[in-house]
């Protein structure tokens, strides 16, 4: 039986030149980079180049980017340094953020007594750009606005430069969840003046368990792991030398290929939207994952019109991985907070199913696929 892997968005295949670095810097660079001795020298050098070159991407100073172990701990420090080290006492999010910064949030409401306010949605999950706008002018106190730039269920784009703009209009502070974005598309924060950003490197052919935080210079940061001066005393721990150097060779790789990546996986969804579209005429596509200018290529989130509770399970029984939601409440039984967010409670309650692309998907794969789902349907039919 052949394997399938649609689910892209809760994690990407290592890439093999970045299997070839780790495996490299494994073998060949075993010192601590706090240490003082050749060896140490040589891992550090290592971690400061990797900095430059993934500053370099974003237009930033090296100096601006903070490792981590992945998004979520990117997301944390940002909130929490936020709040405890930058004096802000509101802030405007979304329902239908991800739960790193959605959880986070709620903590730190409970902790500080900050005020937390969310941004009226639309049908579609789209932010409603004038209630943000009225949320900002409706007080004096510092606010700090965290919206994702790209869905992580839906697909939905945020326009990140009308929200920076926003931001900056009312003296805000802007962080944006990127994790699903970088990689796929271009950031320059010179051009769009984002004051934090989360990224992980598993996202974008990478390793797990390695990220980054972009936090504006001039920030100071408190760090959540005490214990230590890496990272500037950003954050306690001795640096994840191979995999920095990994996430680093994925994401030269991925914004050299990104023009090409995106036409190519772009007509791969389109066709699997016409595919659905055809063996099941009924089907919804939700928030504007099926609108190629409004979501990302990476993504499509269709529901169908009919109960299929099993379906997943049905999917993966036939050698095709895809989700009904983000990865990290697949266990979950309440379903997903954010179709429940944006949809009436009897469509949010019908089986949704999240499909998301990479480079080495196949159309091949798109047409088992679609061959799969009709069998899937057509024996659901006849019960």
């Amino acid at each position: 039986m052949r394997k399938i892997y649609l689910d892209n968005a809760a994690t990407t295949p290592i890439a093999e030149e970045v299997i070839g670095a780790i495996t490299e810097v494994m073998k060949e660079v075993c010192g601590n980079p706090s240490s003082t001795h050749q060896f140490g020298r040589k891992a550090k050098v290592l971690v400061e180049e990797a900095r430059k070159k993934i500053a370099k991407h974003f237009n930033i100073k090296a100096s601006e980017i903070i490792f981590t172990a992945g998004g979520s701990e990117a997301d944390n420090l940002i909130l929490r340094n936020a709040v405890v080290n930058l004096d802000v006492q509101r802030i405007l999010t979304s329902k239908i953020e991800h739960h790193a910064v959605l959880h986070t949030v709620q903590a730190l409401e409970k902790e500080f007594s900050i005020s937390v306010d969310y941004v009226d949605l639309d049908e579609k999950g789209e932010i409603d750009y004038q209630c943000l706008e009225t949320l900002l002018t409706q007080t004096n106190q510092k606010t700090l606005v965290s919206l994702m730039y790209i869905n992580n269920e839906l697909g939905n784009l945020l326009d990140i430069k009308k929200v920076s703009d926003l931001c900056q209009e009312n003296k805000a502070l802007f962080h944006s969840d990127t994790v699903q974005a970088i990689g796929h598309y271009p950031i320059d924060l010179q051009k769009v003046p984002i004051d934090f950003i989360a990224a992980s490197a598993h996202k974008f052919h990478g390793p797990k368990g390695v990220g980054f935080a972009i936090i504006k210079k001039g920030f100071g940061i408190q760090p959540l792991l005490i214990g230590g001066e890496q990272e500037r005393g950003a954050r306690a721990g001795t640096e994840n030398v191979h995999n920095i150097a990994g996430m680093q060779k994925a994401l030269d790789i991925a914004i050299a290929d990104l023009d090409a990546d995106l036409k190519y996986i772009t007509d791969l969804k389109h066709y699997l939207i016409e595919g659905l579209k055809i063996i099941e005429p009924n089907i919804h596509f939700n928030g504007h994952s099926s609108d190629l200018e409004k979501s990302t290529y990476t993504i499509l989130n269709v529901r169908f019109p009919k109960e299929f509770p099993m379906l997943l399970f049905q999917l993966d029984l036939k050698g095709v991985a895809a989700s009904g939601g983000s990865a990290c409440q697949s266990g979950s039984a309440k379903g997903s907070h954010v179709l429940h967010a944006v949809l009436p409670l009897n469509e949010a309650q019908k089986t949704s199913v999240r499909f998301s692309f990479s480079k080495y998907t196949t159309k091949e794969e798109i047409d088992i696929t679609l061959e799969i789902l009709q069998e899937l349907i057509t024996e659901k039919s006849k019960l």
